[in-house]
């Protein structure tokens, strides 16, 4: 149940898994020369379905609408409101997301937060809706799904 709501939110706000999957297909098909779409889809909903990765998501896109609506106590409004730069809460909440798929998440996360590719970068641009959350959750969601790819990566297995 709680996997469909975390799909239709991120959907009324704009957000498809098949936009996430498009990143993670981008940052695993140099490894993965036989990578699929589809492979990358099921692995956003694999992140996806976890309940901690949901839980961070319905809080981000909570705080992201009650900034919209000017509802925030300040001085929270006012730093989610010029989306303040050191604020680093959304992407501490991204990091949770990605630190269960290992270091491969992590530094992807990093990538992903500095280049902003695909619905990242149309999150972060969107300037009549607060994106503060949602843009470093959606990069965690590929992050993870993009590691989940690399760890089942059979040519690692040689190092075994």
């Amino acid at each position: 149940m709680s996997f469909e709501i975390a799909e239709a939110q991120l959907l009324r706000r704009g957000v498809s898994l098949e936009a996430i999957a498009s990143i993670v297909y981008q940052l695993q098909i140099a490894y993965h020369p036989e990578l699929k779409q589809e492979e990358c889809l099921a692995s956003v909903k694999s992140v996806l379905s976890k309940r901690e990765v949901q839980y961070t998501l319905f809080t981000g896109i909570a705080l992201d609408e009650l900034a919209e609506k000017k509802e925030l106590p300040e001085p929270l409004q006012a730093i989610l409101d010029a989306d303040e730069p050191l604020y680093g809460v959304d992407e501490t909440m991204a990091l949770g997301i990605t630190s269960m798929f290992g270091m491969i998440g992590l530094t992807s996360l990093g990538y992903l937060d500095k280049v902003k590719p695909g619905i990242i970068g149309v999150l972060n641009d969107k300037t009549d809706k607060v994106h503060v959350f949602l843009d470093d959750l959606v990069a965690g969601i590929a992050a993870a799904a993009s590691a989940r790819i690399a760890h089942k990566n059979e040519g690692a297995r040689q190092y075994l």
